[in-house]
C-alpha cells in the first residue's frame, strides 16, 4: 500500500515450523543408505560414532551435489565392512521419493495455509493483470534444492517458468526478526489484527535473554583463551620431549628434575585444578613453566636461538644474492620476469628451462638453502603451465616432471616448517597421481607435524599398501601410533574426570 508517497508493508499471515528444515534431507539420505546400501546394512551405527558422523557428512555433500546436478556420487572413507570406503550414489528423483512426506508435502501444506489465512485467492495468484504483481522471495540454504523450489511453485499453482527471486542473502531472516522484535505498536500505521504487540513482560523477558546471551558470549571468550593457553603448554611439553632427538638434544638435562617438570605439568593439564582455573591462574602457570624451562634448559635454548639467528642471517644473504642474480640475468637478457613470459616456445626449449630451474633448485636444496630452493621449484612449475598443444606422450612427460617438482617443493616447505604450504603441494602431487606412495608419505609427514594423526594414518595405510617395504613409511607409522596412543590415554583420563 502507498500512503503519502511512503510504502507501507502489511503482514497478512505467517506460518512457521520448528522442525522443518534442510537437515531433514540429510537425515532421510542417512537412513536410506544405512538401511539399503550393501556395505552399510550389516550394522547400525551409534549416532555419535565417527562412522555415523562421516556418513552424515557424506549425505550432506550428496545433497549439495544434487542441488547443482541431476545425479551425483560421493565417497565416504572407512565406514564399510573391514573399514572399506563406501560410494553413495543418488539422483533428484530418489531425493524426492525420500522426502515427499516429511518435507515436500509439509512445505506445500504450510504455503497453502499461509495463502488461505491471508485471504489471497486465484484473482491474485493467477492474475495476468499488469497492475497485480506476484513475487516470491526465497532465502536460506535449503531453498537451493530444486525439489524445494518445485514444491513452492506447485503450492502457488505456477509452472517451472515462474522465477523465484533470490535477492535476499542468508542474513535477511535474522535481520527481519530483529526489526519485528522492536516494533512499537503505537507507531504502526496498520490497524490489522496481525499487528505485533509487545507487552512489558515480553520486554522484560527479552532483557533477561539478552543478559544470558552476553554472559554466554563472555564465557565463550574465557573458554577460548583457556584453550589457547592449554594448547601452548601442551605444545611446549611435546616440543621438549621431541627435542631429545634433535641436533641439540644432548644439551637437554638428563636429570629426574627435568622429567618431573614435563610429567607434572602434563598431568596438570588434565587435572580438576586446570579445569577450574581462571584465565589469570593459567597465564601465571604458563609463565612459571616457561621460567622453569629456561632454568633447566638454558644451554639447549641458547643453542636453538643461535641456530635461528644464523638461519635468518643466511636467508638475508641468500636474498641479496638472488636479487643480484636476477639483476644480472635481466642485464644479460637471459630470461624475462616470470609473470611476463608469454612466449610460445617449442616443447623442447620450454622443457629445458623447466629442467634448468629444477637442477638449480636441487643444488640449492643440497646446500640447505631451502628458501631459495623452494623459489626455484616454484619457478620451474610456473614454466610447466606454459606448455601448449601437447600430445598424450608430452602431457605424460610434463605430468611426471610436475609430480617431482611438487614433491620437492613440499619437502623444501617441510624443512622451512611451512606445513600449510607443504600440504598444498602434496595435494597437488596427489591430484596428478593419487597412487603416488611418495606423495602419500610426504603428506602424512605434514599431517603428523600438524598433529592431525587420524588423517596421517589414512595416508600411511595407502602408502604401506603401495610400498610395503618402505622403511621411512614404517618409521613414521611408529611415531604416529605413539601419538595416537597418548591422545587416547588423555581422552580416557578426561572422560573419567568428566563422567566418573
Amino acid at each position: 500500500n502507498n500512503k503519502n508517497n511512503k510504502t507501507v508493508v502489511q503482514v497478512l499471515s505467517t506460518v512457521s515450523s520448528a522442525t522443518l528444515g534442510a537437515s531433514l534431507i540429510d537425515i532421510a539420505l542417512y537412513h536410506h543408505f544405512q538401511t539399503n546400501h550393501p556395505s552399510l546394512s550389516h550394522t547400525t551405527f551409534n549416532p555419535k560414532s565417527r562412522p555415523a558422523q562421516r556418513l552424515m557428512e557424506g549425505c550432506k555433500k550428496l545433497k549439495h551435489l544434487l542441488s547443482m546436478l541431476p545425479e551425483g556420487t560421493v565417497t565416504v572413507e572407512t565406514i564399510g565392512k573391514n573399514d572399506m570406503d563406501v560410494t553413495l550414489s543418488g539422483n533428484r528423483e530418489l531425493l524426492k521419493q525420500l522426502c515427499q512426506e516429511s518435507i515436500v508435502n509439509k512445505l506445500k501444506g504450510m504455503i497453502t495455509l499461509a495463502i488461505e489465512k491471508a485471504g489471497v485467492g486465484d484473482d491474485i495468484l493467477g492474475s495476468d493483470d499488469d497492475d497485480v504483481s506476484l513475487a516470491v522471495e526465497i532465502t536460506g540454504g535449503g531453498t537451493r534444492v530444486p525439489m524445494i523450489q518445485d514444491a513452492i511453485r506447485e503450492a502457488i499453482g505456477k509452472g517451472n517458468d515462474f522465477v523465484l527471486s533470490k535477492s535476499f542473502d542468508d542474513t535477511s531472516l535474522a535481520f527481519g526478526a530483529s526489526l519485528i522484535s522492536d516494533i512499537d505498536p503505537s507507531s504502526s500505521s496498520s490497524s490489522s489484527s496481525n499487528t505485533i504487540e509487545i507487552t512489558p513482560e515480553d520486554k522484560q523477558r527479552r532483557a533477561q535473554l539478552l543478559e544470558k546471551e552476553l554472559a554466554m558470549t563472555s564465557r565463550d571468550v574465557e573458554l577460548l583463551r583457556k584453550d589457547e593457553i592449554r594448547n601452548q603448554i601442551e605444545a611446549h611439553i611435546l616440543e621438549l620431549r621431541s627435542a631429545r632427538h634433535s641436533s641439540h638434544g644432548s644439551l637437554l638435562p638428563s636429570s629426574d628434575e627435568f622429567t618431573s617438570h614435563l610429567d607434572d605439568n602434563d598431568d596438570w593439564l588434565f587435572s580438576d585444578e586446570c579445569d577450574q582455573a581462571t584465565i589469570e591462574t593459567m597465564e601465571e602457570k604458563w609463565t612459571q613453566i616457561l621460567s622453569r624451562t629456561q632454568e633447566l634448559c638454558a644451554d639447549y635454548l641458547a643453542a636453538k636461538q643461535a641456530d635461528a639467528e644464523r638461519k635468518e642471517k643466511e636467508l638475508e644473504e641468500e636474498a641479496k644474492r638472488a636479487a643480484a642474480e636476477q639483476e644480472a640475468e635481466a642485464a644479460n637478457g637471459d630470461g624475462e620476469a616470470e609473470d611476463h613470459d608469454t612466449r610460445r616456445l617449442p616443447f623442447k626449449r620450454r622443457m629445458e628451462i623447466v629442467m634448468k630451474n629444477k637442477a638449480e633448485a636441487n643444488e640449492l636444496f643440497s646446500g640447505k638453502n631451502y628458501q631459495h630452493a623452494a623459489a626455484r621449484y616454484a619457478k620451474a612449475l610456473s614454466h610447466c603451465s606454459k606448455f601448449f598443444d601437447l600430445s598424450p606422450e608430452q602431457k605424460k612427460e610434463v605430468d611426471d616432471v610436475k609430480l617431482s617438482l611438487y614433491l620437492n617443493l613440499a619437502f623444501a616447505y617441510i624443512k622451512l616448517e611451512k606445513f600449510d604450504n607443504a600440504l598444498l603441494q602434496c595435494n597437488e602431487a596427489l591430484n596428478i597421481d593419487a597412487e603416488s606412495g611418495k606423495a602419500l608419505y610426504r603428506r602424512a609427514t605434514v599431517l603428523y607435524q600438524k598433529r592431525k594423526f587420524d588423517d596421517a594414518v589414512k595416508d600411511l595405510d595407502k602408502a604401506e599398501k603401495l610400498s610395503p617395504e618402505d622403511k621411512a613409511v614404517k618409521k613414521l607409522r611408529v611415531l604416529v601410533d605413539k601419538q595416537l596412543q597418548k591422545q587416547k590415554a588423555k581422552e580416557k583420563a578426561m572422560a573419567k574426570k568428566m563422567f566418573g
